[in-house]
């Protein structure tokens, strides 16, 4: 391969890899919602890019099961599957609950203060009403506990597992009483971790997981059509 050749394959790795992450972040917001059908072409004209990048794109987004991919068929957006909600709420659980057992023991007061930084954002995102910053923030927030944990690793389970989850918690996030608990459940899961109490932490973690299971239960009687089983 020269260098042409080279320079060629990066930039469309490149590309690939920004259509991935708006789709991505297109799916998760729910603009493009469960059941909207997507065509390579249209895709392509879109972000003005070749079929190749989108298809690369579309192909990772089918492994993180957020497209249906059925050859000689319409690709779509995946309905959100109640099982695989179940499984990564469980297997989310086992790993949070060990991390914030560990953040209690190691955390130092560097990584405690990029926490409490992060939920000053938080609280000023809920007050201007902004669901899409605190999405962000959310995401942030429990990759920081990681770190503080030195169990940076785990956010990699963490985070593949969210892409189940995430579509959920935007629907959580609609509404100023969904965004102040999220809040609140992050403060009590920061506060035990200041404190060092690790039960405090994982009594706060599991309550704060279990949120997503009211969430869910309003979310699939009002939207029944985003949901399969």
């Amino acid at each position: 391969m020269n260098v042409h050749q080279t320079f060629r394959e990066a930039k469309r790795l490149t590309t690939a890899e920004e259509v991935f992450r708006q789709l991505k972040s297109d799916i998760i917001s729910l603009r493009l919602t469960p059941g909207t059908k997507l065509s390579e072409v249209e895709v392509a004209k879109v972000y003005d890019v070749s079929r190749q990048p989108v298809r690369e794109a579309f192909m990772r987004l089918g492994e993180l099961n957020l497209l249906q991919i059925t050859p000689q068929k319409a690709t779509r957006v995946r309905k959100i599957s109640l099982q695989e909600l179940r499984n990564t709420r469980f297997l989310r659980a086992a790993v949070e609950v060990e991390v914030v057992r560990v953040a209690c023991k190691v955390s130092v007061d560097e990584n405690l203060a990029l926490i409490r930084n992060n939920l000053d954002q938080q609280k000023l995102a809920v007050e201007a009403a902004d669901t899409e910053l605190l999405h962000e923030l959310d995401y942030q927030f429990h990759n920081l506990i990681c770190v503080a944990a030195d169990c940076l690793p785990a956010f990699k389970t963490i985070a593949e597992n969210k892409a189940h989850t995430d579509r959920v918690c935007t629907l959580e996030l609609s509404d100023a009483c969904g965004m102040a608990e999220v809040l609140e459940g992050h403060t009590d899961i920061f506060d035990a971790i200041s404190a060092r109490d690790e039960e405090a932490a994982v009594k706060a973690t599991r309550i704060h997981l279990r949120h997503l299971d009211a969430t869910l239960t309003k979310a699939s009687a009002n939207f029944p059509h985003f949901f399969e089983e």
